[in-house]
């Protein structure tokens, strides 16, 4: 992607957030702006998807933050939206909210107070999730006499169960930030008032890394979620060979051995 077209698509009057583009902390935040709920429209979807495939594919971003101001990072969607749209509309909503996973960099939400439906499932599709003890997960659509529709249930159940994840969908029940990183959805649980610091560690400490590796890391374990044990052990060997011949493999041998800081260039 030409690096005028990413400019523009991130520039745009975006519907219901904004992004930042920090070159020289090589980071981007997507920052919900529709408090206090922030709602996600049916546009916004789509919006957020085409920001994802162009910081996906901006050369001065390595991590990326999805967050929100106000109390709440988003109770879900616009509800009467649904009613509204098409049928060919509503079939893409996986696909959208699928986006932070799709990008090859590594993604961190960061969640506090409401955290429900389509905010949820936006969530899980990051790599990472940062909470604040004020964050209450739920996929409240029983209520609606709905099921999630964008891969809530899918991606709750290969993290946390069948029996927990029954328990979150069947009877739409919440569950705090202190449980989630219990159940291994959150990797960590914070102070609300900590959260910034902590998300800016956990950026700092991924720039640190080969950003090759961290592609590769990414892409295989995603792959290999869906795949044999013996099938994804094969795809981790012809990764691991991939990377042996990289710059950033060298470079990270030879910093090793004279006890130096790595200098990772991506290649």
């Amino acid at each position: 992607m030409d690096q005028e077209i990413i400019e523009r698509a991130l520039e745009v009057d975006h519907d219901g957030f904004s992004v930042s583009v920090d070159v020289e902390r090589e980071r981007a935040d997507i920052v919900l702006e529709r408090p206090p709920l922030n709602v996600i429209s049916m546009p916004q979807r789509e919006q957020l998807r085409a920001v994802f495939e162009a910081l996906d594919a901006h050369e001065g971003v390595r991590v990326i933050v999805l967050r929100a101001v106000g109390e709440h990072f988003s109770s879900g969607g616009n509800i009467r939206g649904f009613l509204e749209a098409s049928a060919e509309h509503v079939s893409k909503l996986a696909d959208n909210v699928a986006a932070p996973e799709r990008c090859s960099k590594p993604v961190i939400a960061v969640n506090h107070g409401y955290c429900f439906g389509v905010g949820f499932e936006l969530s899980l599709a990051c790599d990472f999730r940062v909470v604040g003890e004020s964050c209450r997960y739920a996929l409240p659509e029983q209520n609606l006499g709905q099921i999630p529709g964008s891969g809530g249930s899918a991606r709750l159940q290969k993290m946390i169960g069948i029996a927990r994840t029954k328990h979150m969908v069947m009877r739409s029940k919440r569950i705090s930030g202190a449980t989630a990183l219990d159940w291994g959805i959150a990797v960590e649980c914070v102070p609300d008032a900590e959260l910034e610091t902590a998300t800016d560690a956990l950026v700092d400490e991924l720039r640190r890394f080969s950003p090759l590796a961290q592609r590769t890391a990414k892409r295989l374990i995603n792959d290999g979620e869906n795949s044999p044990l013996s099938v994804a052990i094969e795809m981790e060997g012809h990764c691991y060979a991939r990377l042996r011949t990289s710059d950033d493999f060298r470079e990270g041998v030879e910093a090793f051995g004279e006890k130096r800081k790595a200098n990772f260039r991506g290649s």
